[in-house]
């Protein structure tokens, strides 16, 4: 059966999954998602033997069903490939009572590598498919980690541009440098005077524009996303769930069949999303606990059933990727959960003028959240007690999820999903193992990190401080727009 997709404000006419993967977003603003979830179409326990490639074809070929295998496998081998450092794609790696789902294992040592490895494919073959002749400009906003994977999926893709923006003084020194030195004749990268709600607002904003798409479509260009609010970002990453379902069976920590929880630390709602897509497809899920930092939004939700950003102070925190306070794509569970598009539509209505919306979520999902000490308190007590070492985001996870087990004393087993490697943030993960390292420069912590870790510098970003800046652009927030339309003309 053909899965249509369909806008999650209410527009009546449905795409096919490549149609929705070159628009990026429809048409009056919603985000698409699948007119049914499918379910899984062969034995739960067959997850056990398949490698990541050929689990992700099992899993996408449900989802993306207008590609043919042919095209499929040709996107997921092009991805999932030695672009990775492990054959394993996404190891799951147990330190004490702990185990860590590893998604930074790509060349941008962040989980965004797991979904932007296949996303150019994925565009690429879309446009093919439908007649897409206009030369397809992505347009993103980063909180850290999507810019730069994005940037590596497409650099240098024919056919294509990408415009990143970023929050200037909102990401880590790594992250920026990531960005910032990436080379490739189609990419393009700027700062902006705001926070990543600022530019993900105006990146939207681009998306609904028909008097600016019409004057670029005439041009030769049409407007694409890498963002999470892509579906052809979202869906590769299910894959991952049912992976690290199958290696906990394999490692004999859960029986095929029994329950498992997973903690996920979110900011844009796109990883968590994608593991309510597996479970809905058939995968034993629990409970999904949604780790937040200080900018608590979504925990705030969780517990009230009230979402606002009215009188809500933007927090710059440890964990840059989860500084946000408008997560896009909790409009795509709230869509399926009250099964009414207008109900979204109001709802994204009242949050755009009055700053809130209310909605009830009672089970599925779990919020809690850890400030910045109990964040580095994480870190420093994983560190002496199993010498594993966490990124400040999977420290979150972590924190968030002691603090949810005391509370409800549930002993479902747990995969925390570890999103980007410690030398991401290396500076913040010394400073919390040890206060000596507290006046550390950014990139020096980087040597100091393997020193003290024993675990070797990622290759892609050995030597990042010596490589030249390439991008040096920092506009306005409000000026998006009208950068976008002088770069294309």
């Amino acid at each position: 059966m053909d899965i249509m997709f369909k806008s999650t404000r209410g527009d009546k006419s449905l795409v096919t999954a490549s149609q929705a993967i070159v628009k990026g977003i429809a048409d009056d603003g919603g985000l698409y998602v699948p007119e049914t979830i499918p379910s899984i179409d062969f034995p739960l326990e067959d997850i056990t033997k398949y490698s990541y490639q050929e689990l992700a074809y099992q899993v996408l070929k449900l989802v993306l069903t207008d590609y043919t295998e042919e095209e499929l496998r040709y996107c997921i081998n092009s991805a999932y490939d030695e672009k990775f450092d492990t054959k394993l794609i996404a190891p799951v790696v147990s330190a004490g009572n702990d185990n860590f789902l590893e998604l930074f294992h790509g060349r941008t040592i962040a989980f965004k590598d797991m979904a932007l490895s296949i996303l150019p494919y994925l565009l690429k073959t879309a446009a093919k498919k439908n007649g897409v002749n206009e030369e397809i400009v992505i347009l993103t906003a980063t909180s850290g980690d999507t810019g730069k994977a994005a940037l590596e999926g497409f650099a240098d893709v024919e056919g294509t541009q990408i415009i990143v923006f970023f929050p200037e003084d909102g990401v880590s020194p790594v992250q920026k440098a990531q960005m910032v030195t990436q080379t490739g004749k189609n990419t393009c990268v700027v700062g902006i005077k705001g926070n990543f709600d600022d530019a993900q607002t105006a990146v939207k904003k681009i998306f609904t524009d028909k008097e600016l798409k019409d004057e670029l479509k005439s041009k030769g260009y049409v407007f694409s996303s890498a963002n999470s609010i892509n579906i052809g970002r979202l869906a590769p990453q299910i894959v991952y769930y049912f992976y690290a379902y199958a290696q906990m069976v394999n490692a004999g920590k859960i029986k095929m069949g029994d329950k498992l929880n997973f903690t996920v630390p979110t900011g844009n709602f796109g990883d968590i999303l994608a593991g309510y897509y597996a479970k809905k497809m058939g995968l034993p899920v629990n409970m999904l606990i949604c780790a937040s930092n200080d900018n608590k939004v979504l925990y705030d939700f969780f517990k009230t059933g009230t979402y606002t950003i009215k009188n809500r102070e933007f927090t710059v925190t440890v964990s840059p990727s989860m500084d946000i306070l408008i997560s896009s794509n909790l409009e795509r569970l709230l869509y399926h959960l009250s099964k009414s598009a207008e109900d979204t539509k109001n709802m994204m209505a009242d949050l755009n003028t009055k700053g809130s919306y209310d909605f009830k979520i009672e089970d599925e999902f779990a919020g809690e959240y850890a400030t910045v000490a109990e964040t580095f308190k994480a870190i420093k007590s994983e560190f002496e007690e199993n010498k594993y070492v966490m990124d400040t985001h999977t420290a979150v996870a972590k924190a968030s999820y002691d603090k949810y087990v005391a509370e409800t004393k549930d002993t479902t087993p747990n995969v925390i999903v570890s999103t980007a490697s410690p030398y991401k943030f290396a500076k913040d993960v010394l400073r919390a193992i040890d206060s000596k390292y507290d006046d550390i420069e950014p990139f020096a912590a980087l040597e100091e990190l393997e020193k003290v870790s024993g675990v070797q510098i990622p290759a892609p970003i050995k030597g990042i401080d010596k490589r030249e800046v390439l991008h040096k652009t920092v506009i306005e927030r409000d000026e998006l727009r009208t950068f976008v339309q002088n770069k294309l003309k």
